[in-house]
């Protein structure tokens, strides 16, 4: 439990921790089934003159069903966007006097092309920056770098990543920024991810990168997505595993829930609750890619959704750690990932549009003392995402990884006093995750209409000051 975060939100707790300079971590709102809206207040939408990705933006805020404003000065593309939506956009003037708060804030900087022109992103945010409600969303979308023919319009559209990076460290009170890069060709496929970076239930991630490509557009019931889908979950019983599997079930999923066997009780526990099934097995059993291959196409005819969650540590000094220590880790960590991939691709056992999900950690991508061997599994679980991404694709697959930071889950409550306030502190946040926020990425990973994403790995960290 965080007592402190508990404290900082009491009105005696915030005052004195104000006053002595110390952070003051908010609630973060996560998601509420009877929020009706994408988003829970004003949205303001800008774009410049050129903006490529404004009509698909558009579309998915008329959806969203906020309220819409446009900045005057400079609005007029933001408005024509919002009309060939079908969508009306309020004209809202800038002044310092103004008292108009935003929850979200999204700008199209798709069509700059040069470094003079990143003076659009000063001109927008400027004036914004400190109406920003609580909890607010922030999403600034762009091209690919690495996709632009011309150096200039490349070295114009990476800056935009120091521009989302700064955001979620100046404005905080559980304000995230987050860079969506949108493949040409790629517009009908941004909903499932702008809906996602604008909702709460992407409470703990900020200051993330995602690059969506061209897929095939995928309709869905975004209050079910996964309805009709069938899950598998390792690692299920508890803790963050538990979390993904609650929520691929809310989002209407039937969830298979794997552990080992002497966890029994509490997977049958959390598959009864969601009305999914259990498949207790050891995945370091050479047996265990075979039987879960056979499983899934004997009971469901296939797989649409996995989830790689099971991990363990062992942690100790690298000159101190015995080599069943180190073995352990990988094994569970990452190579039963690459058997259990191996088979169900052999096995033809993956359903089309099917998804490949992995559980990272931001140990993976900074390194943790006392954590070469976990260190060295979750970077391969990186490695293994990035190099299968190109070969999933040609099957219909995609693949990603989710790097969680400090989240508060039995694990870290066993971590030492200050070693566990220092992990909850260190972020933009100034406070540990929940395993729901993983799940909620997760969820996202898995939707059909997430299609145009793979190869990604996003922190749910909060936006942690370690690590890129």
């Amino acid at each position: 439990m965080d007592r402190y975060t508990a404290f900082a939100n009491s009105s005696f707790g915030r005052s004195l921790l104000s006053s002595l300079g110390m952070p003051t971590p908010v609630d973060l709102e996560r998601h509420d089934p009877e929020q009706k809206t994408l988003i829970d207040g004003a949205v303001l939408f800008g774009t410049t003159h050129n903006g490529a990705v404004a009509q698909a933006i558009a579309r998915v805020l008329k959806a969203g069903g906020s309220e819409l404003f446009v900045y005057a000065q400079g609005g007029e593309q933001a408005s024509a966007a919002l009309a060939a939506a079908n969508a009306s956009g309020k004209s809202w003037d800038g002044t310092p006097e103004s008292a108009q708060k935003f929850k979200g804030l999204v700008f199209d900087a798709s069509g700059i092309t040069g470094s003079a022109q990143l003076k659009a992103l000063w001109s927008f945010f400027h004036p914004v920056a400190k109406k920003v409600a609580t909890c607010g969303r922030i999403v600034v979308v762009g091209r690919p770098p690495e996709q632009c023919s011309d150096p200039k319009q490349a070295t114009a559209q990476r800056a935009l990543e120091g521009l989302t990076r700064a955001l979620g460290k100046e404005i905080k009170r559980g304000t995230t920024a987050q860079l969506v890069y949108v493949a040409e060709g790629a517009e009908a496929n941004i909903d499932s991810t702008l809906r996602f970076f604008l909702s709460p239930k992407s409470a703990y991630v900020s200051a993330q990168v995602v690059r969506v490509n061209a897929a095939d557009a995928v309709s869905v019931d975004w209050n079910k997505p996964l309805a009709g889908k069938v899950a598998l979950v390792t690692g299920a019983s508890r803790g963050i595993g538990e979390a993904i599997a609650d929520v691929l079930a809310r989002d209407g999923a039937h969830v298979i829930c794997l552990d080992i066997p002497q966890a029994g009780a509490e997977l049958q526990a959390v598959a009864g609750r969601i009305g999914g099934s259990t498949l207790a097995l050891d995945i370091t059993d050479p047996a265990a890619p075979a039987t879960i291959t056979e499983y899934v196409q004997k009971t469901h005819g296939g797989l649409d959704v996995l989830v790689h969650n099971a991990g363990v540590t062992r942690d100790k000094m690298l000159g101190n750690m015995p080599d069943k220590f180190w073995d352990m880790v990988i094994n569970i960590n990452l190579s039963s990932e690459e058997r259990i991939n191996d088979a169900m691709l052999d096995g033809n056992a993956f359903k089309p549009n099917a998804r490949i999900v992995c559980v990272s950690s931001i140990s993976g991508i900074a390194g943790n003392l006392g954590q070469t061997n976990y260190a060295v599994s979750k970077a391969g679980v990186i490695g293994m995402v990035q190099s299968m991404a190109p070969v999933l694709k040609a099957k219909g697959v995609t693949i990603n990884a989710v790097a969680p930071g400090f989240i508060e889950t039995q694990m870290t409550a066993a971590i030492p006093f200050t070693i566990r306030e220092a992990g909850r502190r260190m972020n933009s946040m100034s406070q540990g995750g929940l395993p729901v926020d993983v799940a909620e990425t997760i969820a996202w990973y898995a939707s059909p209409a997430s299609n145009g994403v793979t190869g990604q790995v996003v922190r749910v960290c909060g936006q942690s000051l370690i690590g890129a």
